[in-house]
């Protein structure tokens, strides 16, 4: 493993400079700081606080999630991460991010000036720069619903998406469902990317039809819903299964605006199961995520990462959580 003399060497300048770029100290130039960091990460160096078994720290970056309240997606996964984590003396200090704050600071850079040993990243796109970094990362990092190739350094934790969303089809076809949309969430997502793939695949597996009049991507959130559920209704789709919950709840607010009664006229399947799932009118089926065994799973798997244990994928399994919102398929009366 690199010393402050080996990064010195390769950078022709004293110990003492090193150490101070290492450190933060204000007397060198940001311009020599960031060019000790970014050796220092390139030759593997790390600092004497992260070596130590006490007062070590983890990093969990969330981007694009809510987390702060008990009702908002990401509060359980931070929530579990941290209960683990505490359990085993680890101090963890949870940072929004933004793409500009991933523009600023590079990762592995970032991670060595702060003391972190490890981090947990959270709703991270496919596009951000950091993820693009994260190719050749040196630092234990676990990734929330992403993932990297031939990185040891680097984890997948997640869902079974296709286990979930085979769920869902499998529900409403067994209900006398064949017309079945699906309302995906953001593209540039590779969780978008699996739901919409499992859609396909089930779908085909059922025998049933795939009418790209009846697929789309949305966002994660309920307005999507006032954009697509006219052209679902209009192609006579009698159930939708959605991305996420809160695309549900827009999904049967959209529904009974035009007429539609839920689940008698149509059924909705959300994703997730969030708090709010079984508070809405009628209460969501859903495909639950266990979101704090996710977080706690999260924390095992870097700390494996940390003591160079080089764990790739872990997915949780699904489950289908049925309430009021589906129902089975009635034909609609023919006039006489």
């Amino acid at each position: 493993m690199a010393t402050i003399k080996d990064i010195a060497n390769r950078l022709g300048v004293s110990v003492s400079t090193v150490s101070k770029g290492l450190n933060g100290a204000s007397d060198i130039s940001d311009e020599l700081r960031q060019m000790v960091l970014d050796t220092a990460v390139e030759m593997g160096y790390a600092t004497k606080r992260s070596k130590k078994v006490e007062n070590r720290k983890l990093a969990i970056f969330i981007e694009n999630m809510d987390y702060e309240a008990a009702t908002q997606f990401g509060y359980e996964i931070v929530l579990g991460f941290k209960q683990n984590a505490f359990r085993h003396n680890w101090d963890v200090t949870v940072i929004p991010v933004t793409p500009a704050f991933q523009l600023a600071e590079k990762y592995d850079t970032y991670m060595l000036k702060n003391g972190f040993c490890g981090a947990f990243l959270v709703g991270f796109a496919l596009h951000d720069e950091w993820m693009k970094q994260l190719d050749h990362t040196t630092m234990p990092t676990v990734l929330f619903d992403n993932y990297i190739k031939k990185n040891p350094n680097v984890a997948y934790i997640g869902t079974d998406n296709y286990e979930g969303i085979d769920a869902a089809v499998d529900h409403l076809y067994t209900l006398g469902h064949k017309k079945i949309a699906f309302l995906n969430g953001s593209l540039h997502s590779m969780v978008s990317e699996q739901r919409q793939e499992a859609y396909y695949n089930s779908m085909k597996a059922h025998g049933l039809e795939i009418n790209e009049d009846l697929t789309a991507y949305g966002y994660y959130v309920a307005d999507s819903a006032k954009y697509h559920v006219p052209t679902f209704l209009g192609a006579g789709a009698t159930a939708i299964i959605c991305g996420n919950d809160l695309i549900a709840s827009g999904v049967i607010t959209e529904c009974k605006l035009r007429g539609f009664r839920v689940p008698e006229d149509i059924s909705v399947v959300g994703f997730d199961d969030i708090p709010i799932s079984s508070m809405l009118e009628p209460p969501l089926t859903t495909i639950r995520q266990e979101r704090s065994e996710l977080g706690k799973c999260a924390y095992v798997i870097l700390n494996s990462l940390v003591h160079h244990i080089p764990i790739c994928r872990t997915q949780l399994r699904a489950a289908l959580i049925e309430r009021e919102s589906t129902a089975r398929y009635q034909a609609p009366v023919k006039k006489k």
